[in-house]
């Protein structure tokens, strides 16, 4: 670890942190109620952020909002697995359909061959 071979000056050490200031913050006025917010946080008067209903104090807040946009998640999830097994399926019922076609060209060429074996 560093350890400094003579101390700091009080000129120095204020030259340092002469640029060292305090800065205002950002404020905004809500396009709900017209009350001073900071920038980027959701307004303490009336519970909105960005025109949407975010709080339990705005008027049209629903508290099984959350819950609806899980379940919504969800059911994308769930909608998703079922395409997949159908596509699976589809897979496996075209497979399954090229073996039956094959066994019956085999089966038709097998009786062709019997076929011309009597008349030779």
């Amino acid at each position: 670890m560093a350890v400094p071979k003579k101390r700091t000056g009080h000129s120095a050490q204020g030259k340092r942190r002469s640029n060292w200031k305090a800065v205002k913050p950002e404020l905004t006025t809500c396009p709900n109620c017209g009350a001073k917010v900071l920038t980027h946080t959701v307004c303490t008067a009336c519970g909105t952020y960005k025109g949407k209903v975010v709080s339990r104090k705005a008027e049209g807040f629903v508290e099984d909002a959350k819950a609806e946009v899980k379940e919504a998640k969800k059911t994308k999830k769930s909608t998703k697995k079922a395409a997949e097994a159908k596509v699976e399926e589809t897979k496996e019922a075209a497979v399954e359909e090229k073996v039956e076609e094959v066994k019956a060209e085999e089966v038709k060429a097998e009786e062709a061959e019997t076929e011309e074996k009597p008349e030779a």
